[in-house]
């Protein structure tokens, strides 16, 4: 797969991507990674790539043909070009699933304001937030996507079994872990986890998930497909 960003601060947005699982990724080969300044293709003394919004406000907007010839520049045509956009669709598991079965992804980070609508509507295949909430540019929600697109490709994570058991991965929470010492600061690891009974280990679990998420994530939990086992568990 390969993965662009088209960014005012390529080294930010690069050094977060280029560490641990993501690294072994574009190590060996699944994945790479590189990014594409705006300001390389601005013009005049100043290299401008923003300017103020019609009608009034604050802030400034990223010029729509600046970022428009770096995108170009990043081959669109049959590309994913995502907008890290804090009015777009709240960024979820099934839609890092879905960015993981396309091989290009190009992400577009915006910054001050945002990105002239214009380059949105031409452009644009998704635009997603990862949150209700203001960040000062668009690199970091695109580092955190790109992180949990990644690590769905096959050969990224050592054991398939760990997509499995992730939160979300089945629309809940995961369920609390344990490793050793089995005592500590006078805490201590739940008994049934010590049994070797994996049948109940596995029902435990199961069951932890599930109470987390109703006291949690409510709103995860009203469409979580439950099974009759699963309110058994509950009850």
């Amino acid at each position: 797969m390969q993965v662009r960003f088209v960014t005012l601060f390529p080294d930010a947005v690069l050094a977060a991507v280029r560490h641990s699982i993501l690294k072994r990724a574009e190590d060996a080969g699944i994945a790479r990674f590189d990014a594409i300044n705006p300001r390389d293709f601005a013009t005049g003394n100043h290299k401008a790539v923003d300017d103020e919004p019609y009608g009034g406000g604050a802030g400034m907007l990223l010029k729509p043909d600046i970022v428009a010839a770096a995108i170009e520049s990043a081959g669109p045509e049959g590309a994913c070009v995502v907008f890290t956009d804090p009015t777009g669709e709240l960024f979820s598991e099934k839609a890092a699933a879905y960015l993981a079965e396309q091989e290009r992804i190009i992400f577009v980070c915006g910054h001050y304001e945002g990105v002239d609508e214009r380059v949105t509507q031409k452009y644009a295949t998704n635009r997603y937030s990862i949150g209700d909430y203001i960040l000062t540019g668009g690199e970091l929600p695109a580092a955190v996507m790109a992180d949990a697109v990644v690590r769905r490709l096959p050969g990224v994570l050592g054991s398939a079994q760990s997509l499995d058991q992730d939160a979300f991965g089945d629309g809940l929470l995961t369920y609390p872990q344990y490793t050793r010492p089995a005592e500590w600061e006078g805490l201590s690891v739940p008994e049934i986890l010590l049994s070797g009974n994996h049948r109940e280990i596995a029902a435990w679990r199961r069951k932890e998930r599930l109470t987390l998420t109703r006291k949690t994530r409510p709103d995860l939990f009203a469409r979580a497909p439950l099974s009759k086992d699963d309110l058994k568990l509950l009850q």
